[in-house]
């Protein structure tokens, strides 16, 4: 906003303006650290409904006050979600639970998807995250891959700031250790990842065991209607993989959180989004969606 529609707009616009501005970012930091679109969203429009309400004129840093009350809002969906145990832990009980893809074209994501998913975020990430503790989440969200100091992190967690590091520390091991390693070359993982769609296609096993690591873990999480299933092996994996492609009449390239993958149709249904990380030129783990009814919100069409 200019000088001139400070002078001449009314506070409550200035405000709302400022508080756009701050919105791309509050977005991102709520769906890391919730893993759920829709939930990311209502996040950020809690904190609207704060600041609104809030007199901030000796804020200095509106954007840093936003975060943290983000933070907050985003520790309380965490803590309930526990409460009512309704996501299972990933592989608990052979259930899976995967947070909400990202998914554009596989040219570029728009906008609101790139800030969604930058800084190489994918989905891979996101999973091990689910794993972490509520405080452990959002202390590692937030100071890690946010930069937000460990005093302020302290207040959103209601804990001191030795306490906040010691979590923060220890999400970052567990992080660090089941994140799985992955190329960087985005040109040579759209080939494996087309190479793997064609050879499903075409039902060539021998070609997709050649792209699959000897270890490969395919994972999809259902939801409460599909069951969830865990697959172990490249052969194991390569069968289930000819057994899809039977059902689906089309799977198209896509970005899935910013890295290549393939969203899967049947009579213009989307049945399935599969992630992949790929290491030394292979496929090592498939994360896929296929709840209908997550699938449905996601508004994609063949």
């Amino acid at each position: 906003m200019n000088e001139e529609s400070y002078r001449t707009g009314s506070p409550a616009d200035a405000l709302a303006e400022r508080f756009e501005a701050e919105r791309p970012q509050l977005r991102t930091v709520a769906y890391r650290i919730l893993g759920s679109v829709a939930e990311a969203e209502d996040a950020v429009q809690e904190a609207w409904l704060k600041l609104s309400r809030s007199d901030v004129t000796g804020v200095r840093n509106l954007g840093a006050w936003l975060t943290t009350v983000v933070g907050r809002v985003c520790l309380d969906h965490l803590r309930a979600r526990a409460s009512r145990r309704e996501d299972p832990m990933p592989e608990q009980d052979g259930r899976v639970r995967l947070p909400d893809p990202v998914v554009s074209g596989p040219a570029a994501p728009d906008p609101v998807q790139e800030i969604l998913v930058a800084d190489s975020v994918g989905l891979a990430l996101m999973v091990v995250l689910e794993t972490l503790t509520p405080a452990e989440r959002v202390a590692f969200v937030l100071h890690d891959m946010f930069d937000v100091p460990f005093d302020a992190v302290a207040e959103v967690l209601g804990r001191t700031s030795a306490s906040t590091r010691q979590l923060a520390s220890r999400a970052r091991r567990r992080v660090q250790g089941a994140t799985p390693a992955a190329d960087s070359d985005a040109a040579r993982k759209r080939e494996v990842v087309e190479a793997f769609l064609a050879a499903s296609r075409g039902g060539d096993f021998e070609a997709l065991l050649s792209l699959l690591d000897p270890d490969v873990v395919a994972r999809s999480d259902g939801g409460t209607l599909v069951p969830s299933v865990l697959r172990r092996g490249a052969a194991d994996v390569a069968s289930q993989a000819v057994a899809f492609a039977r059902f689906a009449a089309e799977g198209r390239p896509v970005l899935v959180n910013g890295s290549p993958g393939v969203v899967s149709f049947a009579e213009g249904r989307p049945l399935s989004v599969m992630s992949f990380t790929i290491h030394d030129g292979r496929i090592t783990r498939m994360d896929i969606l296929t709840d209908p009814v997550r699938l449905a919100a996601l508004g994609l069409t063949a």
